[in-house]
């Protein structure tokens, strides 16, 4: 595992040193399948409560630019190592969505999930989810501290664990927030391709 320095981020939570968060763009559905394929066989288990193929994982991935799902992306070095995944359950304009998380191994546990989540809810706030639900293992204990971080509400059902967050209205500031991490996420992906352009060979 390599060594990891942290440092704070325009959202005030630590990220390992060199990370940027910002949403997916279109065109990069192949970028999030191969972070799904590289996950462990634990994380990949957890991720999607269960077992499932590579093929079923990249069907998945393909859907993440269809209309109402919103991706966060966490990259380093320019290649996508954690992700979380917002969609709206039932009709678009429903109050009522789903997140799901994953992340590397080696970058599990340095304040990537907290920051995603803070992400996801933002986005969440502004399309109008009123009840955010993430569903989880029970012997899933990393996720269950993540939500309880945000005062989610858990409810157990044979074996599996859903804890329900309730993101506020939405607001000016909240809308004005959201595109403000939206500009920092593209500036700094167009400020990391020029400076590996001038990295001499």
């Amino acid at each position: 595992m390599q060594d990891m320095k942290v440092r704070k981020t325009n959202m005030s939570e630590l990220l390992p040193d060199g990370g940027t968060i910002r949403k997916l763009w279109i065109g990069e559905t192949d970028a999030y399948r191969d972070h799904l394929l590289r996950l462990d066989r634990e994380s990949r288990y957890r991720r999607f409560s269960g077992a499932v193929s590579d093929e079923v994982i990249a069907r998945h991935a393909a859907t993440a630019n269809e209309v109402g799902v919103v991706v966060h992306g966490f990259f380093v070095d320019r290649v996508l190592r954690g992700a979380a995944e917002l969609r709206h359950n039932g009709p678009l304009f429903s109050h009522d969505g789903e997140a799901a998380f994953s992340i590397e191994q080696p970058w599990q546990s340095h304040g990537v999930g907290t920051e995603l989540l803070q992400r996801t809810l933002l986005s969440a706030r502004n399309r109008g989810i009123t009840s955010l639900r993430m569903d989880c293992l029970a012997e899933n204990q990393r996720m269950q501290q993540l939500a309880r971080k945000f005062e989610a509400e858990f409810s157990f059902d044979f074996g599996s664990v859903t804890g329900e967050v309730d993101p506020p209205q939405s607001t000016p500031l909240s809308l004005i927030r959201e595109a403000v991490a939206d500009s920092y996420g593209v500036a700094g992906a167009i400020f990391e391709a020029q400076s590996r352009l001038l990295r001499p060979a």
